[in-house]
């Protein structure tokens, strides 16, 4: 099967030159897949902005919050023979890891859906306690009856875990605190109960035991999770080999829960495919992409901060069509649309 997504011919929508850094003495580096909502008559992404130092001939620096909350910049010599730079996004010092850049959330809006804007009025969210000291990413945004629920992750030094929080206006935020503790991501919500039960999908990792795996909890009130249960695994040989984890909320179809979700192989090539779940026991796979639906073919989505990625958290639905928001290469934000009908005819 063929990579069914039509892109907008647009694409990129936003580069990091497009934003100004949110962070005094910062560069931005790379905007990364973002949350999607509807708001005021608009089209809304609530973006990852990664953002380091200003990078000094033969030195590394990256921030980090210290103990107080206040960014603080580190630097090492790049000759340095405990320092390990193999990942543009991690760096390893003396066994000890750190995050090449700090991120946080910036809301960008748009009356078309292609060209976006940093409105008046509208704050970035920062990272905000010891949870977070390397930053917090990757937004998922379910749009429910009683406001938006955001689930993103929390990165420090602690470990990577599912931090919520939940607000009406986007311009107050009540933080929940880390729902699901590390090492978990990947977290979706979804957007309505199902038999008076709220459902997310998530993903728990285990480097030695198990792998990484999309999972689903149910919960009476978003913040106490419980009846785990793994769902769906990577598949050897397969684009999805190593790792699979969720994408954005899963939409409602009349063939049941339509979850678009990422998989990636040993070479770390990020594609999408589709899973369906019963609509009433999503616990239940009916039916799985044995192809992508989509992959990285363009050379936005193959070269970049970290290339042959196509990553995302963040979609809106109008009829049949998805209106799909993604990060490519780890670096720009684009769009595609996919058609309901048509992956759900691809599904096994």
């Amino acid at each position: 099967m063929k990579d069914i997504a039509k892109r907008f011919t647009q694409n990129p929508l936003l580069r990091p030159a497009d934003l100004k850094a949110g962070i005094e003495g910062m560069e931005i580096v790379c905007l990364l897949n973002p949350g999607v909502f509807q708001f005021d008559g608009k089209i809304w992404l609530l973006l990852r902005v990664a953002e380091r130092p200003k990078q000094v001939e033969g030195k590394i620096s990256f921030p980090v919050y210290n103990n107080k909350g206040v960014i603080e910049v580190l630097n090492f010599d790049k000759n340095d023979p405990d320092l390990d730079v193999s990942d543009p996004r991690i760096i390893s010092y003396k066994k000890k890891d750190y995050l090449t850049t700090l991120s946080y959330l910036r809301l960008v809006c748009s009356d078309d859906g292609i060209r976006f804007y940093e409105p008046d009025g509208y704050l970035p969210v920062f990272g905000k306690d010891e949870l977070e000291t390397f930053g917090i990413e990757d937004c998922r945004v379910a749009t429910m009856t009683d406001g938006y629920t955001l689930s993103f992750t929390e990165v420090s030094e602690f470990g990577v875990g599912v931090g919520l929080i939940r607000t009406k206006d986007w311009k107050n935020f009540d933080r929940k605190g880390m729902i699901f503790p590390p090492h978990n991501k990947d977290c979706a919500i979804f957007e309505e109960k199902i038999n008076n039960k709220y459902y997310a999908l998530h993903r728990p990792s285990s480097p030695e035991l198990g792998g990484n795996f999309i999972w689903l909890a149910e919960s009476p009130d978003l913040i106490h999770w419980g009846k785990h249960k793994c769902i769906a695994t990577s598949r050897s040989g397969m684009w999805d080999s190593v790792r699979v984890g969720a994408g954005a909320a899963p939409i409602r179809t009349k063939e049941g829960w339509l979850e678009i979700y990422h998989g990636a192989n040993k070479e770390n090539r990020y594609c999408l495919g589709a899973l369906l779940l019963d609509i009433n026991d999503p616990s239940k796979v009916l039916a799985r992409s044995t192809e992508p639906v989509m992959e990285p073919i363009v050379p936005y989505e193959q070269t970049g901060f970290f290339g042959n990625v196509i990553f995302t958290n963040g979609h809106y639905v109008k009829g049949d069509d998805i209106f799909l928001y993604y990060g490519a290469s780890d670096e720009v934000i684009c769009g595609a649309r996919l058609s309901i009908s048509e992956i759900l005819s691809t599904l096994i």
